[in-house]
This record gives structure tokens, sequence and C-alpha cells, in this order.
């Protein structure tokens, strides 16, 4: 779409408030809601590409809101915040704009600060965090711009710091508060230090004494690496302290990133009237409140990875933390459109200052393997960085090179979370340059003595993933021979009914009975009639009946039978489980019968982990089988030798989420219900009851529908307790097993089952954290090995 450039909007908006240059005749009649969506055009778009200079444009524009103030004042105001907090990264051009209104009309100055604090304490009360971090550093960039006293957002800070010296509160409440402080300081440091020196030394020094004993217990369970070899991973707020007191000691507070336009303007704002700020004061924590957690510092690069051009920023340097935040709302505020994104991040403005291309590379793949979830989803981190080389083809696929190859070097103390998320980027990657890469520098991963090792299983798991997107004899051609260790076999079926040493299978005749029935289109009664005679394996000797007792020979010549005859492909596979969806139920009434089907379905696709995977969602969503039985199946011993493998775990996670979803469905429908129900009575007690109540539900409904909440919640604190059950039992069996062998117990396969454990807390954290109490009275108690308690208590402390 063509934009007109922002002199024409000017222009055009002139016009439309009847203030053309030239003598008209006669005006068209023009809405408000048309003017507001042309000062939205104009205030959004300040600050892009123009034929004027920033200055200009800043300056034509505050004139013309100048003389729209009085009419249209408070959506100047309301459009001005906005436009701020979804493009944060324009924070000083929109503080200029508001400095200039204010010293244009003080009244309107006055009424922008106080709708700023209202938005702020709004956004706190509604735990809107990110959004009142923003405004807290657009108050104090106001500070430069002559709208706010420097004095009164040192009150605020010094409110907001005070927090830290509460009792009984979670630390992630102080950690916001004084994040939102730190992160504000490069912007109004220096003006606080030249003319309130002891107050903001007194803040600084409150900081730095709740830093000294903060607890850090959660930082493993967030760290990418678990050395700190060859950068350190920092906490957050150690990090972010770390460069503020550079900034302070070193630079006098002088930066080079930020672009402060308001300096161009300073004998316009020299004289100019400012305001107060209303007393901030923290409202009182509730248990309701859900704070950010914490982060840890990704660090892949420093100056000697760069081997020519501008100097990489250190990693204590403030211009680091200020342009990763400028990259990182770059694509916040374009992670929909994956050109735009490119585009805006090379655009960035002080890219000739620094490598750019190196720090867009650190940036995204520090959202993608951030703990303990990316930001957005995996995919649109791949389509990036492939739209990234595409518009720098000559320098930022060898930066990419580089970084992977550092990222594959240092495998070793990579978390498992982030190991699998790699694999997904690199094999999709891939995927889009014919499977290309220099292969024969890791070749000697196949000759590994333990393929469970980091980098033989990355390599493993990464030709898996390929496979799926491209096809086995596809990458049979391209990778090289010496690979034969780790690549997959042929994705075929194993039909146990056919082939050699079938003839001995108690199930072999009815095996072929049903697929000839099943093949000349028979009914579901019908292919349920021919296996009516097979025995059970689980009856008594005496052949006596034993009813409720599942029959696994019938499932597993039904199951493999039916799914066998719909290999040819994803949907032929799934027509044969809808036209047979009430056999396949029949046969599931019980959580074993389920794990038996589940084990039917392996058995045949153990070769296809794509078909697994899909076959198990499809299973899940026609509720043939539970998450429970799932769940069990997994940490079944038939399941031992793929225990490891990557798509157990998206199966397992995918069995989470599904569960996760139905009960936020139910809580829904349970909250609109009573919203319904209460506005009825309301409209009922004003006397405004209508005819039409058929979408109304009675207190009966209600009830019935709690109950089946409240039975689904149930379902969902069984799945996490028993998925931590076994973990707990298989990891504590390895343990004493390897205590009285006298061996270490830090295996590649300890390594993969305890971070595995560690990512169902983390991915699922919002969940998991309603039944934090059961898991410790039940489970995580003081009997269990540190080893597996100390993963728990790291998961506690991300919200104590």
């Amino acid at each position: 779409m063509k934009h007109l450039n922002e002199s024409a909007d000017m222009k055009h908006l002139n016009e439309l408030s009847g203030r053309s240059s030239r003598k008209r005749r006669r005006a068209p009649y023009v809405d408000d809601e048309d003017i507001e969506e042309r000062l939205e055009s104009l205030i959004a778009r300040v600050g892009e590409k123009s034929t004027k200079s920033l200055v200009g444009n800043l300056e034509d524009l505050a004139d013309v809101l100048v003389m729209d103030l009085n009419k249209y004042k408070q959506k100047i105001i309301k459009i001005l915040i906005s436009c701020y907090l979804r493009m944060p990264e324009k924070l000083t051009i929109y503080s200029t704009l508001a400095g200039l209104l204010n010293k244009a009309n003080y009244d309107a100055g006055g009424e922008f600060v106080e709708i700023l604090v209202r938005n702020l304490k709004e956004c706190i009360r509604s735990n809107e965090f990110e959004n009142a971090r923003k405004l807290v550093r657009l108050i104090s960039d106001l500070v430069n711009c002559r709208v706010i006293i420097a004095g009164s957002l040192l009150s605020m800070f010094d409110n907001f710091v005070e927090v830290t010296l509460e009792d009984n509160i979670p630390q992630s409440r102080s950690d916001w508060y004084v994040y939102a402080v730190l992160s504000s300081l490069p912007w109004v440091g220096q003006e606080l230090q030249e003319k309130k020196e002891a107050e903001f030394e007194r803040v600084l020094s409150t900081i730095e004494n709740y830093l000294g004993k903060r607890q850090k217990i959660h930082a493993p369970a967030l760290r990418v690496w678990s050395t700190d070899i060859p950068h350190p991973q920092e906490e957050y707020l150690d990090c972010l302290w770390a460069q503020i007191c550079q900034l302070k000691d070193k630079n006098n507070w002088r930066e080079s990133a930020i672009m402060r336009p308001y300096l161009a303007f300073d004998d316009r704002l020299c004289d100019a009237l400012s305001h107060s700020l209303p007393q901030i004061i923290p409202h009182s924590h509730h248990d309701d409140d859900s704070y950010p957690l914490p982060h840890i510092v990704f660090r892949m690069f420093d100056y000697t990875d760069v081997p020519e051009g501008p100097t990489l920023p250190g990693s204590h340097s403030i211009e680091r933390y200020l342009i990763e935040e400028h990259l990182h709302y770059l694509i916040h505020q374009n992670c929909m459109e994956r050109k735009d994104c490119a585009a805006a991040l090379l655009s960035y403005h002080g890219k000739d200052q620094v490598p750019i291309n190196y720090m867009i590379v650190e940036v995204v793949f520090s959202q993608l393997l951030q703990l303990p979830k990316a930001p957005y989803l995996e995919l649109m981190y791949g389509v990036l960085l492939l739209e990234l080389c595409k518009l720098q083809p000559g320098s930022m696929p060898q930066v990419l090179a580089q970084a992977t190859e550092m990222l594959y070097e240092r495998l070793d103390t990579m978390n498992a979370s982030c190991i699998e998320r790699l694999i997904s980027w690199f094999s999709y990657h891939l995927s889009n340059f014919q499977l290309r890469w220099s292969w024969d520098d890791w070749s000697q991963v196949a000759v590994a003595t333990d393929l469970d090792s980091p980098r033989p299983y990355f390599v493993r798991e990464v030709f898996q993933k390929c496979m799926r997107l491209s096809y086995h004899k596809r990458l049979i051609e391209i990778v090289p021979g010496a690979f034969e260790p780790l690549l997959p076999v042929a994705p075929k079926p194993r039909y146990k009914f056919e082939g050699e040493g079938s003839e001995k299978l108690a199930g072999k005749v009815a095996a072929q009975e049903l697929k000839q029935v099943i093949c000349s289109k028979c009914s579901p009664e019908q292919a349920v009639d021919v296996l009516r005679d097979l025995p059970n394996p689980l009856t008594d000797d005496d052949g006596s009946d034993m009813s409720g007792i599942y029959n696994p020979l019938k499932i597993e010549v039904f199951v493999q039978t039916l799914l066998h005859l719909g290999a040819k492909s994803f949907s032929h596979s799934f027509a044969a489980i809808a036209k047979f969806h009430q056999v396949l139920r029949a046969f599931g009434e019980t959580q074993d019968a389920q794990i038996c089907i589940l084990k039917s379905v392996y058995e045949l696709w153990q070769d296809n982990q794509h078909m697994l995977v899909f076959l198990v969602d499809k299973l899940l969503k026609t509720q043939v089988v539970g998450c429970g039985a799932v769940a069990n199946w997994i940490f079944s011993p038939e399941m031992s030798g793929d225990f490891t493998c990557s798509y157990v775990w998206e199966i397992m996670h995918s069995s989470i989420k599904k569960m996760n979803k139905h009960v936020q469905k139910l809580t829904k429908e349970v909250e609109d219900a009573k919203d319904r129900f209460e506005a009825a009575e309301r409209r009922a007690r004003d006397g405004l009851d209508e005819d039409n109540d058929d979408d109304v539900p009675s207190e009966e409904q209600i009830e019935r529908m709690e109950e089946k909440l409240e039975e689904a919640q149930s379902e969902q604190k069984n799945l996490f307790l028993i998925i931590f059950q076994r973990f707990i039992i298989i990891l504590t069996e390895h343990l004493a097993k390897c205590e009285s062998e006298g061996r270490d117990h830090s295996t590649p396969w300890y390594k993969w089952v305890n971070e595995r454990l560690q990512q169902v807390f983390l991915m699922h954290h919002e969940q998991v954290f309603k039944y934090i109490q059961t898991l410790e009275s039940f489970l995580f108690t003081s009997d269990v090995d540190v080893h597996i308690l100390s993963v728990f208590q790291q998961f506690c402390a991300l919200r104590s």
C-alpha cells in the first residue's frame, strides 16, 4: 500500500481543519472520526523516512497539533500514548512532541501527565506490567523535555524501590519495581544526577542493597547453557545493574545509542513550565497478581567473534542493552509480517555504529531459545532468518553459519529444551537450502560411543525433522555415508501379521480375514464380528470369562490391520479412524485398553515418527485415548528405547496442551454463563427484564457446568501427578543404580530425562502452579533425592 508522506498528511490535515493557506469558497464537511484517523496517522508515522529532517517534521507536527488542542485535546493525548505503547522505540520522539505541546499549552501538558499517571496505575492494577514499564520510561524521559519536575520523578522512584522493603511478598513483585526504575535510568540518569544528586544516590543505594540480598535459586532453570564459558549467562537484574553502574561510574551517564531529538529544541523547552507528578504509591500485593517471570540474559557473541567493521559493545555496556531492547521491540511490532520485520531490523538507525548483523542474529536466537518459552511461534524465527538472508545475501548467511557452528560447539552444556528448538529451526532452515551444509565437519559424531550425547543426538534429530520436510530418499542422497548410524531408517510400517514369522501369531488368520472385509467396505459391526472368537490372553487358564478385562489380541489385530490399510497417507489413516471410530472407542473403554491401542500403533509405525505424532494426536482429538493413557504409555517399558527422542516429548506436550485447553474452554464457559446470569438478574432488579431470555442459563445449568469444570480440573491435576510421579520413579531408580555400582550418575540419559522434567514444569508453568501445594505435599517431599528436588525448588522460586 502506498502511503502519503508526512508533509502531504499535514497539508491535508490543515485543509480538514479549515486552515488552508489559500482562500477557499467552500469546505467539505468532515466528521470527527476522519480527523481522528488523520491525527493518528500523523502521530504514528512521525519519525519514519521523509524528505524533511526529523526535527523539521516534529516542529511541523507540533504546530498542527497545537492548533487542534482546544478541539481534540483528549484525542491527541490518547493517540500519543497509544502510539508510544505500540512503538516504544520512538520514545524520545513522542516525549519531544509532548514537550513541545506542553510548552505551547501548559494546561494540556498537565492533563497529559494526569492521563499518563492514570494509565500507569491502571496497567499495574490489571497486571499489564510491560506496558506499565514503558509508561514509567516515558514519564522519565519527560523530565528531559521539561514536562515533569525531576524531584517528583525521584519521589515516584523512591516509592517504587521501597517495595523491596515489604514483608511477605513474592520476589517477582520487588524485581519488577526495581526493573522499572533501572530500565528508565539510561534516559534520565544524567538529569537526576545533576539536579537531585543526593536523593538519586539514595535510590541507587536501596537498589544495590536489594540486589545484594536477592535470591537466585531460579536461575539454573532459566539458563540456556549450564556454564559461563565462554560468556557469562547473567540474571537480568544483575546484568542491567552492572550496565547501569558502568554508565554511571565510567561514562558519567552518557551513552551513544539513544536518539534525543529534544536537544534540538532546547532553546524552546528550557523555559517551559514543568508539572509535578501526583503521588504514585504501588498498590498492595494480591495473591492473584501475576508479575513477569525473571530471565537470563542471552550472550552468544563478543567483540572477538566479529572479524571486521564496528566493534560489538561489551556485555556490560549500556549500549548493548539499549540496542538489544530496540531490536526486541521491532520484532514484537512486526512479528506478523516477516518482510517488514527483517527490513525494520536491518534499518536500525544506529546500524553503522555497531555490527548490526551479529546483534540481530543474537537477539533472534535469544528469543528462540528463551526459557521458559519463546515469545512467539518457533516458525516465526525460521522465516525471519530466511528473510534476513534474502535481504543481506552477502553477509547475513555467513553470520548465521558462524552462529550455528558456535551453538553446535556448545551443545554439551545447552539445556534440552533449547536443543530441541535449535533442532526444529535448523532442520527447517536446511529444508529451504536443499539440505546443504558442511556435513563433513560434523562427521566425527557418527562414531560417538553414546549416541545420546548432545551432538550425535542433535544431528540424529535434525535428520528426523528434515525427513518430515523432505523425504527419506532425498536425505540419503544428500547426507554423506559417514552419518549412516544417525540416519533414519525408511519410514515404512511394520505390519506384524504379514511377512516372515507371522504364521505362528495367534491373530494371523483373523487379521487376514479382517483385511479382506475392510477392503470390501464392510460395516463396523461386520469388522467386529470377525474378531469375536479371538481368545483373550488375559483370561484365566481354564478359559473362564472375566468381564471388564479388555482383549489385547483383538485390539492388536484390529488397530494394526486398520492402520496398515490406511498407511498410504495421513488422510487414509484419518479416514480409517473416522469410519471405525465407534469400534476404537468400544475397545478403549479402560485406560489399560487405551495404552494397548497406543502400543499397537507404535509397533506398526515405530519407524515413522511423523506418522506416530499425527496418529496419537488424532486418537486424542477423537477421544479414543485419554491424556493420562498417553502419559502412562510414554513411561512404559516398551517406550524405553525411544524415551529420549524428541517426538516422544512432542506427543507428551501436545497431550498436556490439549488437557489445558479443555480446562480453559470450560472455565471460560462457566465465567460467561455466570456473567449472563448476573446481567439478567440486574436487568430484572431494574425492571428492564426482556421476554427473550433464551440465552440466559439457569442456576441448575451453571451448577452442571461447574461440575464438568471440576471434573476436568481433577483430570488435569491427575495428569500432572502421573507425569511427575513417573519422572521421580525412573530418576530415583537411575540414581540408586549408579550409586550401588559406584559410577557417575550424570550420563547423557540422565541429562535428557532430568531436563525433560524441568521442561514440563516450565512449558506448563501457569497450570502447574495451581497444584504446587499438592505436588509439594505428595510427590516432591523431603525424602526425594536432592537432584530431583532441586528441579522442583528452582521452579517454585520463579514466583517466590
